[in-house]
């Protein structure tokens, strides 16, 4: 059975990606405006800073993608478009640079090496991350990876690029923390149920209900010392209930 060693591409892997939660509101606006109730993904630019292994991303835009459903090796990236968007944003921020892509997944695809291969022309180690827009479990919903080149012991086989998992995490300047929260307290979506709001509806009815209760049971406790008249058609109800 052969070994397999595995060589990294750039001079230093990346241990960790963080990426800010206006970039997780941008993705997912853009999926729901483009993509919702397809089979299609979304697909963009990560922009952002890297330092001492840590991938920083702070923004983050789409670009037009399309990709056979039948033919993975069939896929179209309008890059001329990426360099426009690139150009226009390097002029607001010239800190942020390109450091990776975004897929809304939402899991790895038979193309996706290909296409992050073309990203290693705008950036010498890019990462991967994607996004599940649509989570059913509580937790963080990013995936990162950077790709690395597996050279066997054998000589007879070919390297080959492989994606390598990097812990990601989610990660807010004060700023930010305000921004999200306003926003957030302002939008309202009835079609999106998780099981925090799940929890805290539920929680809520029960309060209610212990209210009722306990008014209820004051009453008849009036009732019972004679201090109210006794009312059958209350009674009536409270029977029904």
């Amino acid at each position: 059975m052969d070994v397999i060693k595995t060589q990294q591409i750039s001079p230093r892997p990346i241990e960790k990606v963080i990426v800010h939660p206006l970039v997780l509101l941008s993705i997912v606006d853009n999926y729901n405006r483009v993509a919702k109730d397809t089979r299609k993904r979304v697909i963009g630019v990560l922009l952002g800073t890297s330092f001492k292994g840590t991938v920083d991303v702070t923004n983050s835009y789409a670009v037009p993608f399309e990709e056979d459903e039948k033919d993975p090796s069939i896929w179209f990236l309008d890059h001329n478009y990426h360099e426009s968007m690139f150009s226009m944003f390097k002029r607001i921020n010239a800190k942020e640079h390109v450091v990776g892509w975004y897929s809304t997944g939402p899991k790895l695809r038979e193309n996706d090496l290909d296409i992050h291969r073309l990203f290693h022309n705008y950036v010498p180690n890019p990462v991967l991350v994607i996004i599940d827009v649509q989570p059913k479990e509580l937790g963080i919903p990013t995936k990162a990876y950077y790709d690395v080149e597996e050279v066997k012991e054998n000589a007879t086989q070919k390297s080959q690029k492989v994606f390598v998992h990097v812990p990601s995490e989610i990660a807010a300047h004060e700023v930010e923390e305000i921004g999200v929260k306003h926003l957030l307290r302002d939008v309202k979506d009835t079609t999106i149920s998780t099981l925090a709001t799940e929890v805290k509806g539920k929680l809520t009815a029960l309060k209610g209900l212990d209210a009722r209760l306990r008014e209820i049971r004051g009453y008849l406790d009036l009732v019972i010392d004679e201090k109210l008249p006794l009312n059958h058609e209350i009674l009536y109800h409270l029977q029904l209930n």
